[in-house]
């Protein structure tokens, strides 16, 4: 086994995905935190059928002019948390609203001390299972789902439960550190991806804290439904089943 260990990281080194990768082996992505929907060229490269949740109805507006002319991609206005019909404050920030939470800044304002509050919006959230539901979306069309809600990640994939086996990528950005109040971190959000069956597969730093801990994107893989009896196996049978798993 440990040979198979080695074996892998050898040739993951040498043959690094981006991060994007992953998108060339799904078939439609659940984008939570579309902002304008800056990633859908990239979504559309890959000819994947989208689905965007933005919360800010201004920002919304922007996100469904922007995309025109990409027929495959759908926009939604929701908050999505791990709660229905529950009433949040939500923050607008300056930077077109990139950085808008229903959390206050904590340690963020030590990364980018320009990016401020300037109002907040009392908004109704919804479960992401809740919206699926109540759009009558065919989730079997989505296999990946993106979250970058600024600090509530967690409580997306906590109301996405029950759903979460739907998708066999979630992607999420998220910092070690408590760069908004209250916020979840990358152990909180590992604990609960390993328990619903998830496990890290690639790991990319956005930023850095100046007094140390950094923001992440990190994309986790659903683990198989059962490990494979190894006993059975042929050594090369053994080493396409490592692989795969790990790419």
């Amino acid at each position: 086994m440990r040979f198979f260990k080695r074996l892998g990281r050898s040739i993951r080194k040498r043959v690094r995905r981006s991060p994007d990768a992953f998108l060339g082996r799904v078939r439609g992505v659940v984008h939570v935190g579309a902002n304008t929907g800056q990633e859908r060229d990239t979504y559309e490269k890959f000819g994947l059928d989208v689905l965007w949740i933005e919360p800010i109805p201004d920002v919304f507006q922007q996100l469904k002019t922007y995309l025109d002319g990409y027929p495959r991609q759908k926009a939604y206005q929701y908050l999505i948390t791990d709660k229905d019909d529950e009433e949040y404050d939500f923050h607008i920030a300056n930077n077109i609203g990139q950085s808008s939470s229903i959390l206050d800044f904590k340690h963020h304002r030590d990364i980018w001390p320009e990016v401020t509050f300037v109002g907040s919006l009392k908004m109704r959230s919804k479960t992401l299972a809740s919206f699926l539901d109540a759009e009558v979306i065919d989730i079997g069309r989505y296999d990946a789902l993106v979250v970058d809600t600024q600090g509530s990640e967690l409580l997306v994939l906590k109301g996405a439960q029950g759903r979460l086996g739907a998708f066999n990528y979630i992607q999420t950005e998220v910092a070690d550190f408590e760069a908004y109040a209250g916020c979840c971190t990358v152990d909180g959000i590992e604990a609960f991806l390993k328990e619903n069956g998830f496990k890290e597969w690639l790991r990319n730093k956005v930023s850095s804290h100046p007094a140390g801990g950094s923001y992440y994107e990190i994309l986790y893989k659903k683990l198989p439904a059962q490990e494979p009896g190894w006993s059975g196996l042929s050594s090369w049978r053994k080493i396409v089943v490592y692989l795969g798993e790990k790419f």
